[in-house]
């Protein structure tokens, strides 16, 4: 098990470094086993501190957690908590969905860019001004974009703490969306609309 512990704004102890990386590696090899990495940053907030736990399973998928309290160790209890359940129901849909087919892989991922846009402009003027030109990109990453059925996107989604995921479906290999409705349901975009899941 790789797990990086890191902090923002405050420095990560050791102390604090054993303590997650026992509760985490507890709570994972009880349910996924130890073939796992990720990453866990402790974060200072002005109303306390918040753990983000982000773990990549030996499948692919991305599970992300966070938690908050008044103190690092609280902040972490919460984060594991969160990440217990998100890992129990990652396993129990993986025993009532399994169909027959190999679940080791969602397929080869399609590299895609990911861009942040920074959006705030001081007066109308300016927004104009840079609408004519191409918008200022202030972050850049790589992602990979699986092959899956609509029901491991929405799981994937559901494992995540993101508000959509981007796939293509396994069905007919077209780009799809699903995302979080207001309503807490969740909705999905098929600009091709050949197939329902499998």
């Amino acid at each position: 098990m790789t797990i990086q512990v890191t902090g923002k704004n405050v420095d990560a102890g050791e102390a604090y470094k054993t303590y997650v990386l026992g509760k985490i590696s507890t709570v994972l090899e009880k349910y996924i086993g130890p073939e796992i990495s990720g990453h866990v940053r402790l974060e200072k907030e002005r109303a306390g501190f918040r753990t983000n736990c982000s773990i990549r399973l030996k499948t692919g998928l991305q599970v992300e957690a966070h938690g908050d309290g008044g103190d690092a160790y609280g902040s972490a209890d919460a984060a594991v908590e969160r990440l217990e359940k998100r890992v129990r129901r990652y396993k129990r849909r993986l025993k009532s969905h399994h169909n027959g087919r190999d679940n080791d892989g969602f397929g080869l991922e399609l590299p895609a860019r990911d861009y942040t846009v920074q959006m705030s402009h001081a007066d109308e003027e300016e927004a104009e001004a840079v609408n004519d030109q191409h918008p200022i990109i202030i972050a850049e990453a790589e992602r990979g974009i699986r092959a899956m059925t609509v029901s491991e996107a929405v799981m994937q989604l559901d494992l995540s703490e993101s508000h959509f995921l981007v796939f293509r479906n396994a069905a007919h290999e077209g780009l799809n969306v699903v995302y979080r409705r207001p309503d807490g349901h969740v909705g999905w975009i098929d600009p091709d609309g050949k197939s329902a899941d499998n």
